[in-house]
């Protein structure tokens, strides 16, 4: 039951539920989704740190950057449903996801995280 309690836990919130939709678009870094959100990069990093420790994303460094994508193939039979069902766009597609998956689409690691 804790595990269960973990997964809920981490959809409870709408900025990881925004991230989870925002990585459904593309891998993203802790840059590029702070400014989506526009929140503290270590208040961004905390929102990743309990979606992964759930199952719901893993990172890969690449470069100089540590990206984030969604665990599509993670083997926990709940971490899937519940990932399907946060993909639906019937129950997860209202206007706040549009336009961030449209920030998705034009935010530029390069411009906003100059190491």
């Amino acid at each position: 039951m804790t595990d269960m309690v973990k997964l809920f836990k981490a959809l409870a919130d709408p900025s990881r539920v925004r991230i989870l939709k925002m990585l459904q678009v593309r891998p993203l870094c802790v840059c590029e989704i702070r400014e989506i959100l526009d929140l503290a990069v270590s208040t961004v990093s905390q929102h990743l740190a309990i979606l992964r420790d759930a199952g719901f994303i893993y990172d890969v460094k690449e470069n100089k950057w540590v990206n984030y994508y969604l665990h599509r193939q993670n083997q926990d039979k709940a971490v899937q449903a519940l990932l399907q069902l946060v993909q639906d766009p019937a129950l997860f597609g209202d206007e706040i996801h549009r336009l961030d998956a449209d920030r998705v689409h034009r935010v530029d690691r390069n411009q906003l995280c100059r190491l």
